[in-house]
């Protein structure tokens, strides 16, 4: 209890993502690319024997982090550490370990393949959001509420078509996820500047084993899509786009948030409460966003990572600069680590999130007689009155009931003051019926129908064997 904790790690992440930058992770990975590389070589007609690969395959998982921290702290090298540290368990093969690569050889793979099993356990969270707001939406597709410009009352909407807007960003998100794998290269096998001159010594000048060695690797580690060139390492611009997708699905969470937070204010909708949450510690009767508030904590500080991964990007020297290492150490494990804890709270809450009809209701009912006005004066206009002679009237009548609803705290009495003016002719009896909130809500119910089929659906469709999880929270 002496040292700093990750809260990351200790309140927020799931155990999933945590292995996935996991040292165990990380340095097998580095082993199965030396013992890769090494059985390539062979096929390649290197002098490289079945015994020296057996013994590198029997000791992958075999690693002594402190032997490997008193070699780096000689070396003030980690990949050279490691390799020491695999030589010392496999002897026979110590000569041939790292063979021809440079540092970032296991480095930026490894890297690489964290960064692509991440996006993977990324989108598995994303979609389960996406279902559960698509399901949301179409329950209440067609339950009025107010909707909102600047924050003051507007014309009306319904609670699932508003839930829609937060599906149309992580449609947004999901694409370019989807669009990020689907384009992401594998550094391969370049050498110490990426001219691979390291391999012409090996390979006798034979470039088209190089190009094999290349290829061969990155499709063993599932990568159909290789760098043509690079320097040292994979152009850092990786790093700067999946930090910045990262930040834009932060961001879709936080605008959820906002909204949600405003929501529980005004008593419509609420997040989550358990039976023994308290929410605070003086207050007793309080019920606080806690989760959505959570999310937003987590969401800018991932917004603040996009930064700093995009200035490693644009300064790096020439064919390669060790600036990014500890930046990278830092700034691409907790990007993740970050945006799988924020899909995790934004499950949980879509798995208890809670609807107050009549609450939303009375909320309309304060603010729909205004809305009216408009059709009233429209509907008098047909029973031959003077268009300008009724706006002052229904402008007059508006703002005594508004001044009784702001400064008395009273009802809106709007429309009884209609009802009960007898200069106005129209039918008394028909603007009763017309002040259904129904009939104010526009399309939004088709709108919302046809944004889930036609957009949404399809997405979970490809994806169906990603859904289904488990959302508890750690704390």
């Amino acid at each position: 209890m002496n040292s700093y904790k990750n809260p990351l790690e200790e309140r927020y992440s799931s155990e999933e993502m945590l292995f996935n930058f996991s040292h165990n992770n990380k340095f097998r990975t580095w082993r199965k690319l030396w013992v890769a590389l090494a059985e390539i070589e062979k096929d390649l007609g290197l002098e490289i024997s079945d015994e020296q690969i057996a013994e590198l395959k029997a000791n992958v998982e075999n690693i002594d982090y402190e032997i490997a921290a008193e070699y780096e702290k000689k070396f003030r090298h980690d990949v050279m550490a490691h390799v020491h540290t695999y030589g010392d368990v496999a002897p026979s093969a110590k000569g041939i370990i790292h063979l021809g690569a440079t540092s970032a050889f296991v480095g930026d793979n490894t890297d690489l393949i964290q960064i692509r099993d991440g996006l993977l356990i990324i989108k598995k969270k994303l979609v389960n959001v996406m279902k559960n707001l698509a399901d949301f939406s179409i329950q209440y597709k067609d339950l009025p509420t107010l909707g909102f410009t600047h924050f003051q009352p507007a014309q009306l909407t319904t609670v699932g078509k508003r839930a829609t807007l937060w599906l149309q960003s992580l449609v947004l998100d999901i694409e370019e996820l989807d669009f990020f794998l689907e384009t992401l290269r594998f550094r391969g096998v370049k050498g110490t500047t990426g001219t691979a001159a390291s391999f012409l010594e090996l390979f006798d000048g034979d470039y088209s084993k190089v190009k094999h060695l290349d290829k061969e690797l990155s499709k063993r580690f599932g990568f159909e899509k290789v760098f043509g060139v690079s320097g040292q390492t994979y152009d850092r611009k990786i790093d700067a786009k999946v930090v910045a997708l990262l930040g834009n699905i932060a961001q879709s969470a936080h605008k959820f948030t906002n909204d949600l937070r405003l929501l529980q204010n005004l008593k419509e909708i609420e997040e989550p409460f358990e039976k023994n949450q308290i929410g605070s510690s003086a207050m007793a009767y309080k019920r606080n966003p806690m989760r959505s508030e959570r999310i937003g904590a987590l969401a800018k500080y991932v917004m603040s990572l996009t930064t700093s991964s995009a200035m490693v990007a644009s300064t790096q020297w020439f064919e390669r600069t060790l600036d990014d290492s500890a930046n990278k150490r830092l700034t691409i494990p907790q990007a993740f680590l970050a945006v799988d804890a924020i899909l995790l709270i934004w499950n949980n809450i879509m798995n208890g999130i809670v609807v107050y009809p009549n609450r939303i209701n009375k909320h309309i009912m304060e603010e729909l007689p205004f809305m009216a006005t408009e059709y009233i004066i429209m509907e008098e206009v047909k029973a031959g009155g003077d268009r300008q002679e009724i706006h002052e009237v229904i402008r007059v009548h508006s703002m005594e009931a508004s001044k009784k609803v702001k400064e008395e705290g009273k009802e809106n009495d709007l429309i009884e003051r209609i009802l009960n003016d007898d200069s106005l002719k129209l039918d008394k009896s028909k603007l009763k019926e017309v002040l259904d909130p129904k009939n104010f809500i526009g399309f939004a119910p088709i709108q919302t129908e046809e944004f889930i089929a036609n957009e949404v659906q399809p997405i979970l469709d490809v994806n169906n064997e990603l859904i289904g999880l488990e959302s508890d929270l750690k704390v």
